[in-house]
């Protein structure tokens, strides 16, 4: 599971482990690696020279410039308070790093070793003597402890839940610091805490953790920060003498010299900027401006490339996401009728220019994907549950609604009209109005870009045909972080993004304890004690074929519960760049990796100079 840092803090959840103080047993079968794999073997060995989707011998040097929206106002994006810097992410390390040709396995990053018991109920990181801030300050185990205490007491909310059954933690031995788990079955929590992103201590100790601050941390990354202007834009630097650049996991990346990030008002603005040269490389989430944005001069002269990159990573689930804290989306009648005025397939005929498939699972384009009728095996976890789940989930396939693209879809408005009336939803005067409440059912779809204002106009105009009234708000990113923050929506559009081997987070996005944690990632506001012990059942998964079985009992009840409309997706990541660059001749399974790209200078001096590369 690898997020940038932003996406990191969102996407986790806490692990129930075994008890510290492990029996004899387990402590004579610990066994110290260079790496831990969630499911089975490592691919690679100890010892090995770099992943095999980078070039070893990259050229380093080259300046670049990306682009993100909005503003920010902080450089501590481990607290809840602003919004924080792209980039900051560059400038740490954690102790064991992924790799992404596998489903999920960690490398020792800050930790040269790990130990861990066959039982997983501890996990020992030993340091590396090299690991250094900086200023030149070694990182300690002092330091690992700081920063997961500190986390709990100060950082996001998100943490104290996420780390909550850690035991203990301690200092084992001058460079060794250890992890003991309360009771439970969960094999991820030691890899999970191999993500910890490690802070300085002795930096923090004198400034106030839990401030906003626009003041360049101290971290130990392959980056430092070189330039701040506040809420414009921030550069960081390749840190020449970085103490990990030698390392196997870091062989090949960090190449670039200086990363520069400038923020725009809005993401036209910035598409706009991008193609008149102001920035390099960007990925293209709008399919609309994949398919007409780029006829212009430079694309035909082969100044500025397109590509569609393959990938083989789970799509995970977007969609218009219910907040069932509020009244009048708590019964499933009306949310799965609300799907209904969504038409898909005139969508993506007359808006996406055809290049979308519709997702109907919250682990798409996988293995996790449940299909067809439960297996025996899921069936064995779903029993115990008939009564308390959907009938759906053990008799029919999920699927949103279809239609056939005309624009015409009276019989799916039809149905969900009827869904309507059984929730006890009339129409009077026109609008959609609760039998007993009066109440009128009207939301507002919250949104941070304007890109989708015009995918839900037309979802809204059918909607209006049902009685209902639908508004469209976009906000600020600041406004958006904290409406989220606060549950404060109606419906918004939101990403469950989803990794090939799922786990913790699943708590996360669907469990009932965080439901109402401020600033969570269970934006729905799911509350199903079943869903609860499903997810359970597969984060113990023992073994891959387990845990298969598992995310795809989770998948249908999640499916069946109609929680969000479904969007879509696309199996390649759609990127454009200034042609500048060179990059490995191998794309991993999880998907282009940028930092793993350099500066050709052939190229660089070609596109300089407006002139055909011999490189390309």
């Amino acid at each position: 599971m690898i997020m940038v840092l932003r996406n990191l803090i969102f996407l986790m959840a806490l692990a129930v482990v075994t008890l510290s103080g492990a029996p004899l047993a387990a402590q004579e079968t610990a066994s110290t690696t260079h790496g831990i794999a969630m499911h089975g073997d490592l691919k690679y060995p100890a010892g090995f020279r770099n992943f095999d989707y980078v070039n070893p011998d990259a050229p380093k040097g080259g300046d670049i410039k990306l682009a993100a929206t909005g503003s920010f106002d902080n450089l501590n994006g481990f607290i809840v308070k602003g919004v924080a810097a792209a980039g900051v992410g560059f400038i740490y390390d954690t102790l064991l790093t992924s790799s992404d040709d596998e489903p999920f396995s960690e490398y020792g990053l800050l930790a040269e070793s790990i130990t861990v018991p066959d039982d997983r109920s501890w996990i020992e990181f030993n340091l590396r003597p090299e690991a250094r801030w900086h200023d030149g300050m070694p990182v300690t185990p002092e330091d690992v402890i700081w920063t997961f205490n500190t986390l709990l007491e100060k950082g996001q909310p998100f943490y104290r839940f996420y780390y909550g059954n850690v035991d203990k933690v301690e200092k084992t031995g001058e460079r060794s610091v250890k992890f003991s788990f309360i009771p439970g079955e969960n094999r991820e929590l030691p890899l999970i805490m191999g993500q910890l992103t490690v802070l300085p201590k002795h930096y923090w100790e004198t400034r106030d953790f839990d401030k906003t601050t626009l003041e360049p941390p101290l971290g130990s990354g392959p980056y430092r920060i070189k330039e701040v202007d506040a809420g414009r834009s921030i550069t960081v630097e390749r840190v020449a003498d970085y103490w990990g650049k030698d390392l196997a996991v870091k062989r090949g990346f960090n190449n670039f010299e200086t990363i520069t990030y400038d923020y725009y008002r809005d993401s036209n603005v910035m598409l706009e900027a991008f193609k008149a040269g102001a920035f390099d490389y960007r990925n293209e989430n709008s399919s609309k401006a994949w398919a007409t944005e780029y006829d212009i001069p430079a694309v035909e002269d082969g100044f500025l490339k397109k590509a569609s990159i393959a990938h083989q990573r789970s799509s995970g689930m977007q969609g218009f996401a219910f907040n069932t804290r509020r009244d009048k989306f708590k019964d499933k009648r009306v949310r799965q009728a609300l799907a209904y005025a969504f038409d898909f397939e005139w969508s993506n005929e007359h808006l996406f220019y055809g290049q979308y498939a519709r997702t109907r699972s919250y682990f798409d384009n996988s293995e996790l994907a449940a299909t067809g009728l439960p297996s025996p095996e899921e069936l064995a976890l779903l029993e115990p549950y008939r009564g308390r789940i959907p009938d759906e989930v053990f008799t029919e396939e999920y699927n949103p609604p279809k239609s056939d693209g005309s624009g015409n879809i009276r019989k799916n408005l039809r149905q969900a009209s009827k869904l309507l009336r059984d929730a006890g939803w009339e129409i009077k005067d026109g609008k959609r109005v609760n039998n007993e409440t009066g109440e009128v059912l009207d939301f507002e779809v919250l949104l941070i870009s304007p890109l989708f204002e015009r995918i839900v106009l037309p979802f809204a105009q059918n909607l209006e045909k049902l009685g209902v009234k639908v508004s469209v708000r976009t906000v600020d990113t600041a406004q958006y972080v904290r409406r989220l923050d606060t549950y404060d929506f109606d419906v918004i559009v939101s990403s469950f993004g989803q990794s090939l081997s799922p786990g913790n987070e699943q708590r996360s996005m669907w469990g009932s304890q965080v439901a109402n944690m401020e600033g969570g990632r269970n934006y729905i506001g799911i509350n199903d004690p079943v869903i609860d012990a499903l997810i359970e059942k597969l984060i113990a998964a023992p073994d891959r074929k387990a845990l298969v079985t598992a995310t795809r009992a989770l998948d249908r009840v999640l499916q069946w519960g109609q929680w969000l409309i479904p969007h879509w997706h696309i199996k390649y990541d759609r990127i454009a760049f200034w042609n500048k660059f060179g990059r490995p001749d191998i794309t991993p399974s999880h998907g282009n990796q940028f930092m793993a790209w350099w500066i050709d200078p052939i190229k660089e001096t070609a596109l300089k100079n407006k002139q055909p590369s011999s490189g390309d």
